[in-house]
């Protein structure tokens, strides 16, 4: 089947999971309990509650519930079982961790008692030795490398890099019919993580890489966790091989180049003592930082144009903070002056965390709020529960931009109230990047279009790998 019909497919068929349902069988599955099972017995005399919750249908457990319906499902199981609960995904038993206390006993690991080895049953096959799947003194050792590509003066040139194929890419985006937006913008940030992280331009191999990240992405979460032909699974195995192939052939022009890009970063980065990456380290690197990169700025870019869609008020403000910037390209300094931006960025972060779930798995057993978790276990902390608990966020369903104003600042009520990028050790390295990324694609949106949403539109997100709007978020765009 020619590539180009099935990525079409692919953006206009949801997944089985997210097809439309009566709002009656919804509401069916949604309100179905089952009988509280605790995960595992104390210790006796150690005073310890056991962690309650229930595995749900046989094999894949709560799986099929938590992709078709995201953050309502996580909360119910909040609202029943508490901060902390453990469920049947994707076969295995998981412990779900919600709120800030969670989050930086989690986070901060100042005992070491949560590895990074909770990310390997979802990503280990396709982003294997990433620096999120690292842990401890080896990925603070690959973690001050890595720093020397994200300095200062890097992210300006990255900046410009940035801005540049942003307008490029939009400059003929057509006006006056409806556009997946979602999609729209995926195309958009892969291109731009292809020029800025490879120095790459637009053509049939960058084609080709882009669709096999998006194939190792979408492998991640699959319920078929075997190479069957035309499955995800497959398909991401071959993603993988396809990007070990381009990184590996492409290593030695870039060891001897001194380009700009990150690829180039990376394969000259030195620290004070003289450490850097191997040629795999590179690789292995290069294959994990371009997946960050591009799909979580895609998500938060998406959900930033529905909520401005949604709140026109918002969007007049924004845009009046852009066009008084001019019409020369942005550098980071002018990004950074966008401040009503930057707030609803962040808004736009908390009510659509675009990774839900941080997994870990514990090195040893482990008191979690008075709960006993045994050594071995597969926990997940959920940054998108966290961020709608009303005891840190005011009405935290309402799109509230000012409350990250400097007087409010909601989200310092908490040191890990607000989650988006992490916490602790294994803080995303490239949160700053991302939201560079964010502002340049919103500021050339907003000074070159207006966009409107169907009228009473609500979005809905499919959880199948990260939250992607099922309907690709049509968006009618007008010149302004």
């Amino acid at each position: 089947m020619p590539s180009t019909l099935v990525t079409g497919l692919r953006e206009r068929v949801p997944s089985l999971t997210a097809i439309p349902l009566p709002r009656a069988v919804d509401r069916k599955v949604l309100d179905k309990t089952r009988p509280s099972e605790p995960f595992a017995e104390p210790p006796p005399g150690s005073g310890l509650k056991p962690v309650p919750g229930d595995f749900g249908p046989a094999f894949v457990g709560h799986s099929v519930e938590y992709i078709r319906y995201g953050l309502d499902f996580a909360l119910r199981r909040y609202e029943r079982y508490g901060p902390v609960s453990w469920s049947g995904m994707l076969g295995e038993r998981m412990i779900n961790l919600v709120g800030p206390d969670a989050a930086q006993q989690v986070l901060a690991n100042g005992d070491k008692a949560f590895a990074q080895e909770g990310w390997h049953f979802f990503i280990d096959k396709f982003f294997h030795r990433g620096l999120m799947l690292l842990d401890f003194d080896e990925h603070k050792f690959h973690r001050r490398i890595m720093q020397q590509a994200f300095t200062r003066p890097r992210m300006a040139g990255y900046a410009d890099h940035v801005t540049a194929a942003v307008r490029a890419g939009m400059r003929d985006w057509p006006t006056g019919q409806r556009l997946r937006m979602y999609w729209q913008l995926k195309r958009l940030t892969l291109d731009i993580a292809s020029r800025v992280f490879m120095d790459a331009r637009p053509g049939s191999d960058t084609e080709r890489i882009n669709r096999a990240f998006v194939d190792t992405v979408r492998a991640s979460t699959a319920v078929v966790r075997y190479p069957v032909p035309f499955g995800r699974w497959s398909a991401g195995l071959r993603g993988r091989r396809r990007l070990e192939r381009y990184f590996a052939d492409n290593l030695p022009a870039k060891r001897a180049s001194d380009g700009s890009d990150l690829f180039t970063a990376l394969c000259h980065a030195t620290t004070e003592d003289g450490e850097r990456f191997s040629d795999d380290d590179i690789v292995n690197h290069m294959i994990f930082l371009m997946m960050a990169a591009h799909d979580t700025s895609t998500i938060t870019s998406t959900a930033v144009m529905y909520y401005l869609g949604k709140h026109p008020e918002w969007q007049d403000r924004v845009r009046e903070e852009s066009l008084a910037l001019g019409d020369d390209l942005p550098d980071l300094a002018a990004l950074d002056s966008l401040h009503s931006l930057d707030l609803v960025i962040k808004e736009a972060l908390r009510l659509v965390a675009p990774v839900p779930s941080l997994p870990r798995k514990t090195t040893k057993d482990v008191d979690i709020l008075g709960h006993y978790v045994p050594a071995g276990s597969f926990v997940g902390l959920s940054p998108m529960v966290t961020h709608f608990l009303p005891e840190y966020w005011s009405d935290p369903m309402r799109f509230d931009p000012e409350r990250f104003a400097e007087d409010r600042r909601e989200d310092k009520s908490h040191r890990f109230a607000w989650v988006p990028f992490g916490g602790g050790a294994h803080k995303c390295i490239g949160m700053h990047f991302g939201m560079i990324e964010v502002k340049a694609l919103l500021h050339e949106m907003l000074r070159t279009y207006r966009w409107r949403l169907p009228e009473k539109y609500q979005a809905r997100w499919d959880y199948v790998a990260l939250p992607v709007p099922v309907d690709g978020l049509p968006v009618q765009l007008h010149r302004h």
